[in-house]
């Protein structure tokens, strides 16, 4: 896959996407936007993919924010359309994926580029990370499910906080209050992330898909107990249940294979 402002590659089932505009601090203008998007896409559909790491180019940032020069006399109406198409192509398009998508949080993430991160499944920071919503600073509001995804993962109150002050917060701050999984030395980035998506490499692709999806509608108020329980009577009909039970009677390491 060649793109002019990422670098992705696939290496043991796991694919790299490095949004590389480190000059830019890797802000997100329309073409990264779109070739986000076709990575997405990418991972989604490529079973040879069974995780992301998500992260920027450098030590600098993960990604600063949007390209606001591109949107700066927009109408209200190309406001409501920038978001909405952000929204289905790239932000909603990993948090619905069915692959497990893990932000490494190389340096500043902030406002789109914090809306990013919070789109992905788990979330490291380095311990050096930034993280914030500035975007009332500029007469405007997060429009890429900031206002959303940070209130699911902080609260109500401090998500108000962090959006209206439109304050940074440090990284080690951003795990007290559940904003990140993991603070790591920068080193330690990819390979902490590497370390999870390793461990769920090993499990049931289908029953990730699945366990995904059912979280996702318990936080989206898509009626997430009967999501759960649909996605749990699919997973009896997969090879892979079968193959997990067997390997457990016979106390064996499963060997799943995504059917």
């Amino acid at each position: 896959m060649a793109y002019q402002n990422l670098i992705s590659e696939i290496k043991e089932n796991i694919l790299y996407v490095t949004i590389n505009r480190e000059k830019a601090l890797n802000a997100l203008n329309k073409d990264t936007l779109a070739e986000l998007a076709d990575v997405i896409a990418f991972a989604g559909k490529t079973d040879e993919v069974r995780g992301v790491i998500l992260t920027g180019a450098g030590e600098k940032a993960f990604v600063a924010g949007a390209d606001i020069k591109e949107f700066s006399d927009y109408s209200g109406k190309q406001g409501e359309e920038l978001a909405q198409r952000g929204h289905d192509q790239v932000f909603n398009a990993i948090e619905n994926s069915s692959k497990p998508f893990i932000a490494a949080i190389n340096g500043f993430a902030l406002g789109g580029g914090l809306e990013l991160a919070m789109a992905c499944h788990i979330r490291i920071a380095s311990d050096h990370a930034k993280l914030g919503l500035p975007e009332v600073t500029l007469g405007l509001i997060p429009g890429y499910g900031g206002t959303q995804r940070l209130t699911q993962l902080v609260g109500k109150g401090k998500a108000i906080e962090l959006i209206t002050t439109a304050n940074m917060i440090t990284a080690s701050a951003a795990e007290k209050i559940g904003l990140v999984n993991y603070v790591v030395p920068q080193p330690d980035l990819i390979s902490k992330a590497e370390e999870i998506l390793n461990v769920i490499k090993q499990r049931a692709p289908l029953a990730i898909s699945a366990a995904i999806k059912s979280v996702i509608a318990a936080v989206n108020n898509n009626n997430g107990y009967a999501t759960e329980i649909e996605e749990f009577g699919k997973c009896f009909e997969t090879t892979d249940f079968k193959e997990g039970v067997t390997a457990f009677v016979e106390k064996r390491k499963a060997n799943f294979t995504g059917k």
